[in-house]
């Protein structure tokens, strides 16, 4: 048993160096790209298939990290391959990082959770439970801009909630928020930039709201 337990922590170890090194070899680079439009679009043109693997790649990290930003690389996808295609590449990408995140957490438990987020901040969800309730609760908070997504996703595999359930909820429940923002990076590669500046204020003051929401959700809840 105390083999087990060695061996557990030598794997999450060896995973959680594999990912802050991908995170620093991919999404870094990836991270400055796509500050720059034109450069981007070049990349993912001049790399095919391989420009929009490495752009999944990075989004998927960014998903596991939790640290870093989703927002840019969400509009980047929009200028690189438009508003609807450029949410679908980028939602895939994403709900490929809740899914590994779901799977480790299930198989590790707060462990590996903790790895990644602080173990407060995981526990402070712990009222999740799985019912039919509370399927529709993380679903709500995953379609509402401005809700902490990535730390949902480790709180969740805590929870005895289906992989299927969770692939419904995470991969439908971003979409509308990804969608609004490669909305966004489309009006930028028009220089539409009247309407641009509109979506992107539309965003934020989404995700204040949702935000604000989530704190008085998440703190009547806690109490």
């Amino acid at each position: 048993m105390k083999k087990k337990k060695v061996l557990a922590v030598v794997l999450m170890i060896i995973i959680f160096a594999i990912v802050l090194l991908m995170s620093y070899y991919i999404c870094e680079p990836m991270l400055k790209m796509v500050k720059d439009p034109d450069k981007f679009r070049d990349f993912v043109a001049s790399k095919g298939i391989k420009g929009v693997l490495t752009f999944m790649v990075a989004m998927t990290l960014q998903v596991i990290a939790a640290v870093i930003p989703g927002g840019p690389f969400e509009i980047a996808a929009g200028y690189a391959f438009g508003a609807f295609y450029g949410a679908l590449i980028a939602d895939i990408a994403m709900t490929i990082g809740s899914v590994i995140v779901f799977l480790f957490v299930k198989k590790f438990g707060m462990n590996f959770a903790s790895l990644f987020v602080s173990k407060e901040k995981i526990e402070s969800l712990k009222f999740l439970k799985t019912t039919k309730k509370s399927e529709f609760i993380i679903f709500m908070l995953f379609l509402i801009p401005g809700t902490p997504k990535d730390l949902l996703s480790y709180a969740v595999g805590l929870t005895d909630l289906k992989l299927g359930a969770w692939l419904f909820i995470t991969f439908v429940g971003r979409f509308p928020a990804i969608l609004l923002s490669t909305y966004s990076g489309t009006l930028a590669v028009k220089k539409n930039y009247t309407f641009f500046i509109i979506i992107i204020i539309v965003i934020i003051l989404l995700g204040l709201i949702g935000g604000y929401w989530y704190r008085r959700w998440h703190n009547s809840h806690k109490a």
